[in-house]
């Protein structure tokens, strides 16, 4: 029975008809729309507007091209070929926005081929696991990495002035870089670091304070700083 409910929106996309297409292109704006809801709430601190806008409208162009090819095979390599000469300058961006641009072509695909109800019903699937997957913050990491940066004076050894500060709190480090400023008087040491996010992290740079002299000190978000050559 579930079947026959599916299969039953399939059309040839050779007989064109505008109510087929005005009714391909609502529903396609209507899953573009439900993957973007669903990237905003599983991405609340990180989406952009134009990342939600390019989610509602990417299944709408797919399923017009698609509606356009139909079965003609011409048409078919024509497009290929105009759309090899497209290059896309921005760099990749995360994983996770690039499988959220994957969902919204399969969508519009399923869209442009006839298939509404299994466009449906495995937008309806996929929003749920990202859900849940969400909720259940499946896969992140229970320690940040962080940068520390810390200015000594020229007579502490930086080999091990901060060895015991870092073995008190369990911080994972890595001496990342040295550089010396204030005309040679001072030494900036660049830490990679790697602390749980039960850390007290003012205890943590209170400790590191009373060993530097209460000279300047940060801790950033940023992931760990490379060397330079």
């Amino acid at each position: 029975m579930l079947d026959s409910i599916l299969n039953s929106t399939t059309t040839n996309t050779t007989d064109l008809t505008l109510t087929h297409a005005l009714v391909t292109i609502a529903l396609a704006i209507l899953l573009g729309a439900i993957i973007s809801l669903t990237y905003m709430k599983t991405n609340k601190t990180t989406y952009t507007q134009g990342f939600t806008l390019t989610l509602v409208l990417l299944p709408i162009v797919v399923a017009v091209i698609i509606l356009m090819i139909g079965s003609n095979v011409a048409r078919a390599f024509s497009l290929a070929g105009a759309f090899s000469i497209i290059r896309f300058r921005s760099a990749a961006g995360d994983p996770k926005d690039i499988t959220y641009v994957l969902f919204t072509m399969a969508a519009g695909l399923a869209c442009g081929v006839g298939s509404l109800g299994y466009a449906v019903l495995f937008t309806v699937i996929l929003c749920a696991v990202m859900f849940i997957l969400s909720r259940a913050k499946f896969g992140a990491r229970k320690s940040q990495q962080k940068t520390l940066k810390v200015t000594i004076p020229e007579n502490l050894g930086y080999e091990e002035a901060f060895e015991e500060v870092f073995s008190k709190f369990g911080v994972q480090h890595e001496l990342k870089k040295i550089r010396t400023t204030e005309l040679g008087s001072l030494y900036e040491l660049v830490y990679a670091v790697t602390m749980d996010q039960n850390i007290n992290q003012k205890a943590f740079l209170d400790s590191i304070r009373t060993r530097n002299g209460n000279l300047d000190l940060s801790l950033t978000m940023a992931p760990p700083v490379t060397a330079e050559y």
